[in-house]
């Protein structure tokens, strides 16, 4: 029998969604991530709705995308889901320029991010223990 070619990234017990091109800087979404780290999925969602934060309905959508995919995909329950990891890294960065005076210029970054939210169920743990 031919072994997979790419296994899950994954345990079975774990869901996963991806966030890429994401048009602000990683350091303000990385403030959204540390609040949302560690906490049931319920609690997460309701951290983000009433977030002051641009990006936070965005990573709410992000995080809704994780927990379908945890049910649908995985066949996990929703109740017993907490946020194991949310991680943010850099993407490209849009390069402008800014007309200075004496006919010098000034470089503007226009970054881009890309998160990583990954739910765990913590009742399969708890009945293999």
């Amino acid at each position: 029998m031919a072994k997979a070619k790419n296994p899950p990234k994954q345990a079975s017990n774990e869901s996963r969604a991806v966030l890429r091109m994401y048009r602000s800087s990683p350091q303000k979404l990385n403030l959204l991530a540390q609040q949302i780290r560690g906490l049931p999925v319920e609690r997460a969602l309701a951290q983000l709705q009433f977030s002051p934060k641009r990006p936070a309905q965005d990573v709410r959508k992000l995080l809704q995308s994780a927990i379908a995919n945890a049910e649908n995909n995985h066949g996990l329950d929703i109740d017993s889901l907490v946020v194991a990891e949310a991680h943010v890294g850099k993407n490209l960065v849009m390069k402008r320029i800014r007309a200075r005076a004496r006919g010098r210029a000034a470089r503007i970054q226009k970054p881009f991010a890309q998160m990583t939210i990954i739910l765990r169920d913590t009742s399969v743990e708890a009945e293999a223990a």
